[in-house]
């Protein structure tokens, strides 16, 4: 009998323990699961004011240039303004869909212009097909002379080779179906021709690039001026380097901003403000 009694109160005690751990379980897994919540909404509140900080700083920088701050609401910002494009090999910073323009400029006030005759046009993402109607074709205006007597010289190159046939004629010349790398950037298509060709040999302004066709899809375009006898292009304008700090977070951000440029509508012959019958 008292052996009896002894195992019973064995028992009890066994099952008070294994109920104790179970809660104790379940007490340790809340607790974790709180601290660990409470620590994710920390580290998404210090990365939103490192992300704010970072902004102020683009703000900052585009009225007095580089600068930085330490105490920015209690996070602190560092912004750095440098200029882009003076050299040889330019990628235009922002992809284009069909009829939006690029300017490459070929001269810019107290730089040295560029002076050359070779160039070579890269377009189109990598591994772009050639049999799609919104394969992008290119547009090439080059501004050349003395302001009071501006002149336009027009090229234009097409890499769908059906386009140019029968009812979908627009007289294009054929670009080339051959990559093109531009620093990192792989490209599609290129093309490389004489600028004496298009009779525009020297006080080169800028040039603008059409994308053409691509309508959906944006895609990029580069200038290779890396020619024998080429100098660099000027610069195409500035980016601004921002990082912002909170804590144990660090947000960057990076803004291109570009030489002012006409609107691109002023380069149409036609304005309607409804749709054109021809």
């Amino acid at each position: 009998m008292y052996k009896n009694r002894n195992n019973r109160a064995g028992q009890a005690v066994l099952i008070v323990l294994l109920s104790l751990s179970v809660v104790l379980v379940v007490v340790m897994y809340i607790l974790s699961r709180s601290i660990t919540d409470i620590s994710l909404s920390t580290k998404d509140d210090d990365s939103l004011r490192a992300f704010s900080a970072a902004e102020a700083g683009i703000e900052k920088a585009l009225v007095v240039g580089s600068s930085s701050d330490s105490d920015f609401e209690g996070a602190s910002f560092t912004a750095d303004v440098s200029s882009f494009g003076n050299s040889k090999l330019v990628v235009y910073p922002f992809n284009l869909k069909s009829g939006e323009i690029a300017t490459f400029w070929f001269t810019r006030p107290s730089e040295t212009p560029f002076t050359g005759n070779q160039i070579q046009l890269c377009w189109g993402d990598a591994g772009t097909g050639v049999s799609s109607s919104t394969t992008p074709a290119i547009e090439f205006s080059i501004y050349y002379g003395p302001v009071t007597n501006l002149q336009i010289a027009r090229a234009t190159f097409d890499p769908y080779i059906y386009r140019p046939q029968g009812d979908f004629l627009n007289n294009f010349a054929s670009a080339q179906n051959a990559t093109c790398t531009i620093g990192n950037e792989v490209f599609q298509f290129n093309q490389t021709f004489n600028l004496n060709t298009l009779g525009a040999s020297s006080n080169l302004q800028f040039a603008t690039v059409k994308m053409l066709y691509n309508t959906a899809v944006g895609h990029k375009v580069g200038l290779n001026v890396n020619f024998g006898g080429n100098s660099n292009l000027p610069t195409q304008g500035s980016v601004i380097d921002s990082t912002g700090k909170y804590g144990d977070s660090n947000r960057r951000i990076s803004v291109y901003q570009l030489h002012p440029v006409i609107p691109p509508i002023f380069t149409n012959a036609l304005y309607s403000g409804t749709g054109i019958v021809k």
